[in-house]
């Protein structure tokens, strides 16, 4: 009797390993068959008889922190290169002309709040959300969708900034920085340190200025500046961290490309850059300002380019405009609700700077 429990316990067991092992070599059978199949796909994208797919995938992936591997195991150095040379958009090289927009007239009908203010350069369609001198519209484009918030005063418009910067310190969330400086809404702001998409968000990159502070940046070194002077107009272009202060901007970060500059578009050659998220600032000649986000990789929005960008610009009459960090780090946030999202990692990308919109003085 004790032989054959034994002998049913020691058959239990192997049966137990046998299922077991069985498991085990479905899942590494099934593992192989999708790692084998992303291969085939990405070959045949990279290495495949459209150009044109092949120019926009390798646009999209080399604008992403840790994305470009995905053409670098396929293609090399020299033909990345070759892609991306050809299909790029043009650096405009003109600064902001002060004298193009007329910020009084924007305040002034801010604080009148006018139902007509800048009405002629908006599109047709009604915004989703109004009130407290801010409308928020959908844009949709054959890849993307997002959103448009029109700030009707500059003043509102600044940056904030985490307390201190550094590689070893983490970012905060776009909710948080627009809680901190008791703000209504903001989208994320300029570059900062996010080696192969590791970063910690705690390290800006370029300049920084805040509430007219120089944070970052090397008096005679020459960065991308997009940011608002003392009399808020936004000041697109490219000068030193002296320039930048003597001129007497008060709020400004670095990313780039420069977009629009005194109503001219940049030019762009082949697909123009890939499809990302994507986020921009601008402003029309009445003063009012323009925060544009994209969402991006996902299923009913893979993303929009730099011509995209241009083109939602130009249809909400702006007169400069600059494409600031996008990825993962697009996001926007208003009243209490973060409208839009770009992280599919964590829940929220940590950030070392922001684009704020003030709430609106009684």
């Amino acid at each position: 009797m004790k032989e054959q429990t034994t002998t049913k316990k020691l058959t239990l067991g192997k049966r137990i390993a046998l299922y077991t092992g069985r498991f085990f070599l479905w899942l590494f059978a099934t593992l192989a068959v999708l790692i084998a199949g992303l291969y085939i796909m990405l070959m045949y994208i990279n290495k495949g008889p459209s150009p044109y797919v092949r120019d926009l995938f390798v646009a999209s992936v080399m604008e992403s922190s840790a994305g470009g591997i995905l053409s670098s195991i396929f293609l090399s150095e020299e033909e990345i290169a070759a892609i991306q040379e050809k299909n790029n958009t043009e650096l405009l090289t003109e600064v902001t002309d002060t004298t193009l927009i007329n910020v009084v007239a924007a305040q002034n009908s801010a604080s009148e709040n006018s139902a007509d203010s800048g009405a002629e350069s908006l599109p047709s369609e009604e915004a989703f959300i109004s009130g407290d001198g801010i409308e928020i519209f959908e844009v949709h484009g054959s890849t993307y969708n997002g959103l448009m918030m029109v700030v009707e005063d500059p003043s509102r418009v600044k940056v904030g900034v985490i307390d201190y910067f550094s590689l070893d310190t983490s970012g905060e969330t776009l909710e948080t920085l627009v809680n901190e400086y008791d703000c209504i809404a903001g989208i994320n702001g300029g570059k900062y340190d996010d080696e192969n998409g590791l970063g910690s968000g705690g390290m800006p990159e370029g300049i920084v200025i805040s509430e007219g502070r120089l944070l970052l940046g090397d008096p005679d070194t020459i960065y991308d500046v997009y940011g608002f002077n003392n009399e808020d107009v936004l000041i697109v272009g490219s000068m030193t961290a002296a320039q930048a202060v003597s001129m007497g901007i008060r709020d400004a970060v670095s990313f780039g490309p420069a977009l629009i500059v005194n109503g001219r578009a940049a030019g762009y050659s082949g697909v123009g850059s890939g499809l990302n998220p994507r986020t921009a600032i601008g402003q029309r000649a009445d003063g009012a300002v323009l925060l544009l986000v994209i969402a991006g990789r996902q299923a009913n929005s893979m993303g929009a380019s730099m011509a995209d960008l241009i083109e939602v610009m130009q249809e909400y009459g702006a007169v400069n405009a600059a494409n600031l960090d996008g990825g993962m780090s697009s996001s926007m946030y208003y009243d209490g609700e973060e409208l839009i999202s770009s992280c599919t990692i964590r829940s929220a990308r940590r950030i070392p700077t922001a684009f704020l919109v003030e709430r609106r003085s009684e």
